[in-house]
C-alpha cells in the first residue's frame, strides 16, 4: 500500500523566511506578510492543494550575530520586521475548512497558565485544527530583551520546557473532566463546578494551583510539533513530539537522524510508527526539468550573501565574518541552534564547507534540500527522500510567495495524487485525527498528556470550600424581584 506524504507550508510573518534576498523579485509577494488578506488567499490556496497544515515559524529577537550588528538582517528584512504568528489564524481558519495550523511559540519567554488558555482558545477557533511547535528560543537578543542578561543554557532550556509542558498537559487534560460542561438551562447551571479542579502544581520554575481557564476544546492538547536535533533535543521529542520537524541535506545522512529519533521514541514506550518526522525542503517545479532549471537560474540572481549570513548567524550562533570565506569550518559548539552549524560540518563526512558555500547554501530554501524539476521529477525526489531518509513529509518552504506554493499546488499535486502521495480530498476531523491517520481527536496513551486525563476525577474541586448555607443566605436576602431589578 502506497504510503500517504504529509505536506506543510512553511511560511513565517516576515517578509525574508528561507530565501534572502528574493524579496526583490518581482513575483514575489512577501512584503505582504502584514495584510490579512495575504493569509487568508495562502490559506484557501493549500487547502485546494489538500496541504495537512500552514507551519507557521517564529522568533522573538533579531539575528545580530552577524558583523556583531542588527544590520545586515535588517538590510535585506531577514525575519525581520517580523509580526505575531497567531494573529492571522483565525481569519484563515474562518477561509478553509480543513486545513491546519502549526505555529511556533517559544516557551521560554511564556507562561504555561496564559499559554494554555492560548491554545485551548485557538483550539475551539479551529474547530480543533491547531498545533503548536514547541520551541525553546535560541537567540541572545531575545533573552536580552525579555529580561535576562543572556542566553540560558541549551540543556537548562529543555529542563524548564519539560516542566512548563507538565503545567500545560495537566491545565488542557485534567482540570476539567469530560461532561463539566452541562449547558442546562433549566437548573441554570453551564458547568458543574464539582467536575473542575485545580492542578495544585508546584515546581521548581512554576507554580500554578488553579484551574484552568478555558473549557476543553476539540483535541483539548494541541497537536504538539517539535524541532529538536542536539542529543537533548531529540530526546525531548521523541518524548513529546507527534510531529518532529528535522533539517537534513541528502536522504542517506538524514536517515541516521530519522532511526535515531525513532529509537529513543521506543525506548520510552512509543510505537515506531507513532513518530512523524518532517523535513524542510524547498521544491522548484515547472511543466519540464529545463523550465525548472531555468527558473532557478532566475531565482540565484536575487540571493543576497550578506542576507545569508545574517540568518545563518543567528541559526547558529556563529559569525562567519570572523573566519575567511574560502577556508573549511570545524565544528564549533554554541548554545544557539546547534543542528544549524553540525549539519554543515559534523552531517556529511564526504564535504568540507567553507563560509561562502554556506551562503550560497542558503541563500535558498536555508538548511534544506532545493528540489527542482517536473513534476514527475519532483514527485520521484520527494519519494526519495521519504524512502531512503525514512521521514513522513516535508515543510515546504517558498522562493517567492505565493508563486511557489502555486506551482506546487497546480503542478505537483496533480502527480503527487497520480501516485497516491496526497489526499484527493480531507478526511474529516482534526488535525491530530488526520496526521495520525485514526481520526482521534485526542492525544494517544502513550503521551505523556495522556496520564492526566481524568487524573483529578475524585480531587477536590472547584465547589469545596465555598459552605453551600452562605450560598443559600445569599439567595433568600434579595428577592427574585431585585435580582432582575439588578440584571436590568
Amino acid at each position: 500500500m502506497t504510503r500517504r506524504i504529509i505536506f506543510n507550508a512553511f511560511d513565517m510573518t516576515c517578509v525574508t523566511h528561507q530565501a534572502p534576498g528574493l524579496w526583490r523579485h518581482p513575483a514575489n509577494q512577501a512584503h505582504r506578510y502584514n495584510e490579512l488578506d495575504y493569509w487568508v488567499d495562502l490559506a484557501r490556496l493549500l487547502e485546494r492543494g489538500t496541504f495537512d497544515a500552514i507551519f507557521i515559524a517564529d522568533v522573538v529577537g533579531v539575528y545580530d550575530v552577524y558583523r556583531g550588528s542588527a544590520a545586515p538582517a535588517l538590510g535585506d528584512a531577514a525575519q525581520i520586521p517580523l509580526g505575531d504568528p497567531v494573529a492571522q489564524i483565525s481569519a484563515m481558519a474562518q477561509a478553509t475548512e480543513h486545513l491546519g495550523f502549526g505555529v511556533t511559540v517559544a516557551l521560554t519567554y511564556e507562561l504555561p497558565y496564559a499559554l494554555a488558555r492560548r491554545f485551548s482558545t485557538l483550539d475551539h477557533f479551529t474547530k480543533g485544527r491547531i498545533g503548536w511547535n514547541v520551541v525553546t528560543s535560541y537567540l541572545d537578543s531575545a533573552a536580552r530583551n525579555l529580561g535576562l542578561d543572556q542566553q540560558i543554557a541549551h540543556d537548562d532550556r529543555y529542563e524548564i520546557a519539560e516542566e512548563f509542558l507538565d503545567v500545560t498537559y495537566k491545565l488542557w487534560e485534567g482540570s476539567w473532566e469530560d461532561g463539566a460542561v452541562v449547558r442546562d438551562r433549566e437548573r441554570g447551571v453551564f458547568t458543574d463546578a464539582s467536575r473542575v479542579h485545580p492542578i495544585e502544581h508546584r515546581g521548581q520554575h512554576f507554580s500554578v494551583p488553579g484551574i484552568h481557564l478555558a473549557e476543553p476544546s476539540p483535541q483539548r492538547t494541541p497537536t504538539i510539533f517539535q524541532a529538536g536535533a542536539s542529543p537533548r533535543g531529540r530526546e525531548f521529542a521523541a518524548k513529546h513530539g507527534e510531529a518532529i520537524f528535522i533539517n537534513g541535506l541528502r536522504p542517506e545522512i538524514t536517515r541516521r537522524i530519522t532511526d535515531d529519533i525513532r529509537d529513543r521514541a521506543e525506548r520510552i514506550g512509543r510505537p515506531r510508527d507513532s513518530v512523524k518526522i518532517l523535513t524542510l525542503a524547498t521544491v522548484i517545479v515547472a511543466p519540464t526539468d529545463e523550465e525548472a532549471q531555468a527558473k532557478y537560474a532566475e531565482y540565484r540572481e536575487y540571493v543576497s550573501l550578506e542576507g545569508a549570513l545574517a540568518l545563518y548567524g543567528g541559526w547558529s550562533g556563529l559569525d562567519l565574518s570572523q573566519f575567511d570565506p574560502d577556508v573549511p569550518l570545524k565544528y564549533v559548539d554554541t548554545d544557539a541552534a546547534r543542528s544549524a552549524l553540525s549539519i554543515f560540518t559534523l552531517a556529511d563526512p564526504e564535504r568540507e564547507w567553507t563560509p561562502r558555500d554556506i551562503a550560497h547554501y542558503v541563500g535558498i530554501g536555508g538548511i534544506g534540500p532545493v528540489i527542482v524539476g517536473s513534476p514527475e521529477t519532483v514527485a520521484d525526489e520527494l519519494e526519495r527522500w521519504v524512502e531512503v531518509g525514512g521521514v513522513d513529509g516535508f515543510n515546504l518552504a517558498y522562493v517567492v510567495t505565493p508563486g511557489t506554493f502555486e506551482d506546487f499546488v497546480d503542478l505537483a499535486v496533480p502527480e503527487l495524487r497520480r501516485r497516491g502521495r496526497i489526499w484527493e480530498q480531507y478526511p474529516e476531523g482534526t488535525l491530530r485525527g488526520r496526521l495520525r491517520g485514526d481520526g482521534s481527536p485526542v492525544v494517544p496513551e502513550w503521551h505523556p498528556a495522556h496520564a492526566y486525563r481524568g487524573a483529578y476525577a475524585g480531587a477536590p474541586s472547584a465547589l469545596d470550600g465555598i459552605r453551600p448555607s452562605v450560598l443559600a443566605e445569599s439567595a433568600d436576602a434579595a428577592p427574585t424581584s431585585s435580582l432582575k431589578e439588578i440584571a436590568s
